[in-house]
């Protein structure tokens, strides 16, 4: 939703800093006419306090949020106050929620009685938390006013009327107007009083509302307000004849949250204390927080609504929850914004609406994590409470255009896994339908659960209905029986249907065999003009923007869906592509590689539309995926081009004036524009829009290669889909669809394109798939009454469900919404209905209806059958062939320890989410990435102690010295590390390797310590891990102890330890620092692990140990040493380093030639002052 209330406190805020500031929208500025009060507005906030807390507790909440604002606001012990629950909360004074005339104690012992409890405002209950204090104004009643600014598509309107108040009657039927195009200056005061204040007698008053008008239009036009009404505004005059004061003393408003990326700052200034309280600080203390979009009265957001809003903030998805019954038995899972709204209506038509526990939706790709994490917080609500019937959990949506099933799927059943005996615990059936991108994929894996997860899961795709699975879930028989499914069947549930209301007695039955390629429903047969078959003309009709020789640019870096275009180009067997450049600002002229077929074919990308228009001046079409915060711009530029005539909006969140300034530019070109938040439209055999469709598997099987009768306009886009499919099920197939987007302010009309298709004689027969919210489908119903559209027209408003919710409930478009009882979809369903139109009792007998108008046309000869032609071959890209598993090519490596290919890193399997929240440390990184599994804790514990101790054994030793002189040649860090590295070996660091071969061979070989020492001596061989330079038995290492100590109290069992310290007791017998070293000491005790942690085989214990890995973690170890040296020379910023000749002894050849015979003159003394020899 873009239209967001807001607390009144907030309103009068942004008025209080911007009414005198904001620029004019008149022609010219008018002097103001009136004094603006002083802000005094004292809020008493309790949202953080919540009703669980003891009463103790709330009660110190209450009284230290009472303190604050009396400390803040130090007017409220010397003026007599209002208070007021400010929770968007109508009628306050009539449900005596309004104090007037109080001194401050007597507010605050009346918010003490209130705060933190419930009340009850006509049906709806909810808890008081947030108040507001302000000053009370004591006026005359014949000087309250009530003033209003609205928007409108074709602009805004201004509603005053003299008489305001509580009392003040049906505004719609008593208010003057003053609409104001958009894009057009305000009228000048003397206007506005002739248009507005006529009834009023006082010039002085007059004068005084005229100019306030105008600033008050000139806020809502600059902070992007959408709705802003005063009640009462009241106008006192001065006794001295100054300019009286005006004030605002009730007021309601909304903000366009999408426009907070433009009005956001300013919003968040006007709530900054220091803008409020004039104090002053650090730099940017006059920023506040961002605005708040406070929840309706009675819809307090809980933790997990509030958990999924902050998801849905931080991605480009859409993810929404709404809470409906916490104890409901029916709890759904849907994809896509009108499917949700869909399924929804479902439920409710048959009798469950009070057993519905919540509404959400999640579309737009969301990843794999963004999707564990919604079904989590679903099903971990879902499983708190038990119901005597058990739960059901309705995963459904319609058939996607660009998500990727079973990537969203994969999160689904993590969670699924993750609540598998919860879900068990509260009896829970699952009934899952679901189509689109990789939905073979998708579904196969949710198959697969439901024959491990323990509890019931029954799974269809786009064979069945949309809503199929609703009744099925409750138990109930499909509405819609009665027509012929005219598409093979492409995937048979894995359940045997034996209860009431199985997809076998519904409108589109499942587990009907696919054998049969052809369809039971012939198609009408072309007429000599269609467009597929057309000679380029000089301009296509008004009715036709899309021909098979449209052309089109696209306008952003959007290589799938333009790839997407082509292919259906392809296999429409169209002779020109329909996309002739790319346009992408932020790169140079180019050309990027895409497939006409199976043959790459490159296509030009601009940097300018300007030279894209120049250089294929056949393109009438632009597809502009720009970002909401652009889109404006550029669009305006592309209505600048007289050779562009459509212009297609992806881009969601466009702020709703940007919305209608282009709707007036578009209108003034003559150029129709499709969207904002539109997936686009498709005509089949000529032309689609971007990613409108899906994959090439759902355009061939909703046969839209060829085009049908049936011309259908919807809001959804994911609907769009499920239209294609419908109508493909039921007649002929589709003529043309037009997705025109969700948001309020369509760029065009469900009546324009209705008109188009009217005019247009291949169309046979109109579909219109409205919803709630706007009022658009009225003028549809008056153009039938009209007899403006004659052909027949099958219709309905998703949405009903909308009124039986106690609470306001925003759906998942931005439009989705009724302000009013004439918005709802009941409404215009009999509205439509009344008119003439083919309005179906439920959705789920649209396709039975679709169905039997088309039936009739066929017997009136209107539509003429033809023969189905042979369905297109479609090529597929071997990434995508891939990822469904149709084809396979040997790997050119393998790995088995990492896996970066899906939404989160896996470490031998474990996802880096749990690395961290289960905290396993460096060491169990270690054992995942060297050893592809968890060891126990001990021995992780052991794997850091060997890494801390081998860290660094200071700067002498050769490795250290290695890095130190390469760091001082200036060399860089990877060049100094390697420097050191290649001196680890035998003699150097690398004796664990050895050390471990040499005392586990010898220990399983059975010789004695005696006699394993012997024969190392005869072998003239040194036992590597014996003997330090510097320790000894009376000067142990500690290093070595504290290892030892470990393993002797942690290890079950350390025998290649314990033999080698008898190896030590016969060496130091001879020599008394022929100890075991720290080399050594990690040796066995890394063998010791290996053989009796249980986590290996003997042979994979050996195997390790004789693959290097002993060495390798000396290796990590010293490295960080070594990092360590180089940065502490870099810090010192030592010289290049040359090694002192009195630490070299130079011997001549002479010297060198007599062997040992040379005498002391034959040393080269370094350092004295003259160099000799003889």
């Amino acid at each position: 939703m873009s239209a967001k209330a807001i607390r009144e406190y907030d309103g009068k805020l942004l008025l209080a800093n911007y009414l005198l500031q904001s620029p004019t929208l008149a022609e010219e500025k008018p002097t103001a006419a009136f004094v603006q009060p002083a802000t005094r507005l004292a809020q008493v906030n309790l949202n953080q306090v919540s009703t669980t807390e003891s009463a103790e507790k709330i009660a110190q909440a209450v009284d230290a949020a009472l303190d604050r604002a009396e400390r803040l606001n130090p007017w409220l012990l010397t003026t007599k106050l209002v208070a007021k629950p400010d929770q968007l909360i109508k009628r306050r004074g009539k449900s005596g929620l309004l104090l007037l005339n109080a001194e401050w104690d007597a507010v605050k012992q009346w918010i003490r009685e209130r705060a933190v409890k419930e009340a009850s405002v006509g049906t709806i209950s909810g808890v008081l938390k947030t108040f507001l204090v302000e000053p009370f104004v004591p006026h005359a009643q014949d000087v309250e006013y009530y003033v209003c600014i609205q928007s409108h598509r074709e602009g805004d309107e201004i509603l005053f009327t003299h008489e305001g108040g509580i009392d003040i009657g049906d505004v719609d039927a008593k208010a003057l107007r003053l609409p104001i195009p958009i894009d057009q200056a305000l009228p000048p005061s003397e206007r506005i009083a002739s248009a507005l204040l006529a009834d009023i007698s006082s010039e002085t008053q007059r004068n005084a509302l005229a100019t306030f008008i105008e600033r008050l239009y000139a806020v809502y036009v600059d902070l992007n307000f959408t709705y802003l009404e005063i009640n009462p505004l009241v106008v006192l005059e001065s006794a001295d004849g100054s300019a009286p004061q005006v004030i605002y003393l009730d007021l309601a408003a909304k903000l366009d949250q999408t426009a907070e990326f433009e009005s956001g700052d300013k919003w968040a200034r006007a709530r900054s204390d220091a803008v409020i309280y004039g104090t002053t600080g650090a730099a940017g203390s006059d920023v506040g927080p961002a605005m708040d979009f406070p929840a309706p009265f009675g819809r307090e957001l809980s933790r997990e609504e509030a958990y999924i809003q902050e998801l849905d903030a931080k991605t480009g998805a859409s993810l929404k929850l709404t809470i409906l019954n916490k104890n409901g038995r029916v709890w759904t899972m849907v994809a896509g914004g009108g499917a949700s709204v869909v399924y929804s209506d479902a439920i409710a038509a048959l009798g469950y609406a009070n057993e519905l526990a919540n509404y959400g939706e999640y579309s737009g790709a969301p990843s794999e994590t963004q999707t564990y994490e919604y079904a989590k917080t679903i099903l971990d609500l879902m499983t708190r409470t038990q119901h005597p019937d058990g739960k059901v959990l309705i995963i459904g949506g319609g058939i996607a255009n660009f998500t990727n099933v079973a990537t969203t799927f994969k999160g689904i059943i993590r969670a699924l896994k993750e609540y598998k005996q919860a879900l068990i615990a509260t009896n829970v059936r699952v009934f899952v339908r679901r189509a689109g991108p990789n939905w073979q994929e998708g579904l196969r894996a949710m198959r697969e659960l439901g024959e491990t997860l323990g509890i019931e899961i029954r799974v269809y795709g786009p064979e069945t209905h949309v809503t199929a699975i609703v009744p099925l879930a409750l138990g109930k028989a499909s509405a819609g029986a009665g027509f012929k499914d005219s598409l093979a069947k492409q995937i048979p549930d894995s359940t045997v249907p034996s209860t009431p209301g199985t997809p076998s007695q519904m409108d589109v039955d499942p587990l009907r065999s696919g054998a049969s390629a052809t369809p039971s429903v012939p198609v009408a047969a072309p007429s000599s003009s269609t467009a597929a078959d057309a000679e380029v003309t000089a301009s296509a009709p008004w009715y036709s923007p899309f021909t098979a020789h449209t052309r089109s640019i696209v306008y952003g870096m959007q290589p799938r869906a333009v790839q997407g275009m082509l292919d259906f180009d392809f296999i429409c067997k169209r002779k020109v592509p329909s996309v002739a450049c790319m346009v992408y600002p932020f790169g140079g002229n180019h050309v990027q590689k895409f497939y006409w077929g199976t043959q790459e074919t490159l296509l030009p990308v601009f940097s300018s539309l300007k030279e894209a228009v120049k250089r294929f001046p056949d393109a009438d079409v632009v597809v502009n995926f720009a970002s909401c915060r652009s889109v404006y711009e550029s669009t305006k530029e592309m209505l600048g081009y007289p050779q562009i005539r459509t212009v297609a909006i992806i881009a969601e969140g466009v702020p709703e004036r940007h919305t209608r300034k282009l709707i007036n530019l578009s209108q003034k070109a003559n150029v129709t524009i499709i969207g904002p938040a539109t997936v686009g439209g498709i005509k089949p055999g000529c032309f689609k829009i971007g990613n409108t469709g899906g994959m090439m598997d759902n355009i061939a099987s909703s046969k839209l290669y060829r085009p049908g009768s049936v011309a259908y306009v919807s809001k959804s886009g994911g609907m769009s889909n499920e239209l294609n499919n419908i109508v493909a099920r039921t007649t002929d197939g589709v003529y043309e669809g037009v997705a025109i987007g969700g948001d309020r302010y369509p760029g065009t009309t469900f009546l324009d394109h209705m008109m188009r298709y009217e005019a247009d004689p291949e169309c046979k027969m109109l579909l219109l798939l409205g919803e709630v919210g706007g009022v658009e489908e009225y003028k549809v119903a008056e153009a039938v009454r009209a007899k403006k559209i004659t052909k027949p027209v099958v219709a309905w408003c998703i949405g009903t469900c909308a009124g039986m919710f106690e609470t306001e409930v925003q759906f998942g478009h931005a439009g989705a919404l009724a302000n009013s009882d004439s918005e709802t979809a009941e409404a215009k369903n009999a509205s439509l209905r009344a008119a003439g139109v083919h309005v179906p009792d439920t959705f789920e007998e649209l396709p039975a209806l679709l169905n039997q108008v088309y039936s009739d046309l066929v017997q009136k000869a209107v539509i003429v059958p033809r023969p189905e032609p042979e369905a297109p071959k479609i090529p597929i890209d071997y990434a995508w062939a891939q990822e469904l598993g149709l084809i396979r090519k040997p790997a050119s490596f393998v790995s088995t320890i990492c896996d970066d290919r899906g939404q989160e890193l896996l470490y031998a399997g474990m996802r880096i989410s749990d690395v961290f929240r289960e905290d396993i440390g460096i060491g169990g990184v270690l054992s995942l990435l060297w050893f592809k599994r968890r060891l126990p804790a001990y021995a992780c514990k052991f794997i850091e102690m060997v890494l801390m101790l081998t860290a660094d054994h200071g700067p002498a030793v050769s490795g250290a010295h290695n890095t130190i002189v390469t760091a001082r040649a200036g060399k860089d860090l990877i060049s100094s590390l390697c420097s050191g590295l290649l001196t680890i070996g035998d003699r150097f660091g690398g004796a664990l390797d050895g050390a471990a071969d040499l005392f586990s061979t010898a220990y399983d070989k059975g010789l004695s310590p005696r006699e394993f020492v012997d024969s190392m001596r005869r072998q003239n061989k040194l036992i590597l891990g014996i003997g330090h330079k510097i320790k000894s038995r009376t000067n142990p290492d500690l290093r070595v102890s504290i290892i030892t100590e470990y393993a002797t109290k942690n290890f079950p069992a350390t025998p290649i330890l314990d033999y080698a310290r008898a190896v030590e007791g016969i060496t130091t017998a001879k020599k008394d620092n022929l100890i075991l070293n720290v080399d050594g000491a990690i040796g066995v005790l890394f063998v010791d692990l290996l053989r009796h942690s249980g986590a290996f085989s003997r042979e994979e214990a050996d195997e390790y140990a004789r693959i290097g890995t002993l060495n390798g973690l000396f290796v990590l170890g010293r490295s960080i040493g070594f990092i360590g040296h180089y940065l502490d020379q870099k810090r010192l910023k030592q010289g290049l380093y040359r090694h002192p000749w009195d630490d070299i002894s130079y011997l001549n050849p002479a010297a060198l030639q007599g062997g040992m015979s040379a005498t002391k003159n034959d040393r080269v003394q370094v350092g004295a002052a003259k160099i000799t020899s003889k």
